[in-house]
């Protein structure tokens, strides 16, 4: 038998680890630069255990959904 959700240890327990996901995914994604990668706002979904982080780099934005317990990235949508 396997652990609930609440059980298992998130593996993007801190806002620091949502951020470093969120700005790998857009350097790899955008073939940007990470360190012209520029953080705009972060969110931590209590129910659903997702991490939201708002990034800006060139001219560009995007909002990067990522589940806390996989430590993936589920969701890059550009704005």
């Amino acid at each position: 038998m396997s652990p609930g959700i609440g059980l298992m240890k998130r593996r993007l327990e801190k806002e620091k680890d949502a951020i470093a996901l969120a700005v790998s995914g857009i350097a790899k994604k955008y073939n940007a630069v990470p360190d012209t990668i520029e953080t705009l706002e972060t969110k931590y979904h209590e129910d659903a255990g997702d991490w939201y982080v708002a990034l800006g780099w060139d001219e560009k934005k995007a909002i990067i959904k990522m589940d806390s317990v996989q430590g993936t990235i589920t969701e890059i949508k550009e704005i």
